[in-house]
């Protein structure tokens, strides 16, 4: 089968406070915000966001409960994330000087790679490294 799709993987991610969630990635990680759809009811609520990542793909997420399910039924703080990144100690900087708690430091692994994690506020993991899987 015949992928034509740019970026074909987009996780999805249910967040507390939704709106807090898309500024962490935004300004500590550097995803381009490209779509928010706020509840008619409660702007609080983001029933869907869209964010890019500068390299390709992105991430959804929303308010946790918002949507149907089985989208609703998550739980909250358990995602694990991995992005293949050209310059990780470019991005470890950015996402330190904003004040993200790290949950692995910088370091050189044993396979090659080259990266970190970091923990957003709601408790997922960020991870970024030079790893970018065996094609």
């Amino acid at each position: 089968m015949e992928n034509t799709t740019k970026s074909p993987i987009w996780p999805i991610l249910s967040y507390n406070d939704a709106p807090a969630g898309i500024r962490f990635l935004v300004d500590a990680l550097g995803f381009e915000e490209t779509a928010t759809y706020l509840d008619d009811n409660d702007e609080s609520v983001v029933v869907h966001g869209e964010l890019r990542w500068p390299g390709g793909g992105g991430v959804m997420l929303g308010s946790a409960g918002a949507g149907e399910p089985p989208f609703t039924d998550r739980p909250i703080g358990v995602a694990s994330v991995y992005i293949s990144v050209l310059d990780p100690d470019d991005l470890y900087r950015r996402a330190t000087a904003a004040g993200a708690e790290v949950a692995r430091e910088l370091r050189e692994e044993e396979y090659g790679s080259r990266g970190f994690t970091v923990r957003d506020p709601e408790g997922n993991l960020w991870s970024f490294g030079t790893y970018s899987g065996e094609w």
